[in-house]
């Protein structure tokens, strides 16, 4: 029984590594506006082209839609080290995502007991709130030590598409990986409550 479970966790850290690993595959992938080559047909919205706008935080709508979900399924040495990567790979300050996604992340695993009998717009409601808090912690600490950054419009376009990609993760990890949060009283398979 101990196997079984101890494999079920490792087979969702390998899932979780695995699409988080393609998701920032894709982030480090050159983007080019080819559009931009003289045709006019250029689509921009307040006078930046599409292809400049931030994309959402795909793999960070999943690390809480999962921690919100199944927190034994994802320890907080795997979304540590993994975000620490990420700030190396994506050039950010070393650590400072990092910790504050590790910070959020047990914010939520302290209060998932809690959580688990809320509804979804009560979540939705508290994760957008925390990625605004979390947005905005980035940009201060950058602030404060004179790091240059991304304009504010840039930032808050993507803070608003990441809270508008967050209904959907949801839906795919409950559809696609069978995560889902547990019910009141439910036990694994060693009677540990979850």
């Amino acid at each position: 029984m101990a196997d079984r479970l101890s494999s079920r966790k490792l087979v969702y850290i390998l899932l979780f590594l695995g699409v988080a690993g393609c998701v920032t595959f894709v982030r480090l992938l050159p983007v080019q506006d080819y559009s931009a080559g003289g045709s006019g047909d250029t689509f921009s919205v307040l006078g930046i082209p599409l292809a400049q706008w931030p994309a959402p935080d795909l793999l960070l709508c999943m690390t809480l839609a999962w921690v919100i979900r199944r927190p034994d399924l994802l320890p907080a040495p795997v979304i540590a080290g993994y975000f620490l990567l990420e700030d190396l790979l994506l050039l950010r300050p070393p650590g400072l995502w990092a910790l504050i996604v590790l910070t959020t992340t047990e914010f939520l695993r302290a209060r998932n007991g809690a959580l688990r009998n809320f509804g979804f717009g009560v979540e939705y409601a508290l994760v957008a709130g925390l990625l605004l808090v979390m947005f905005l912690a980035y940009r201060a600490i950058l602030a404060i030590v004179m790091v240059p950054q991304v304009p504010l419009d840039l930032s808050a376009a993507q803070f608003l598409g990441t809270v508008a990609l967050y209904p959907v993760v949801v839906a795919m990890l409950h559809l696609v990986l069978k995560l889902r949060k547990p019910a009141t009283g439910e036990v694994d398979v060693l009677g540990q409550k979850l």
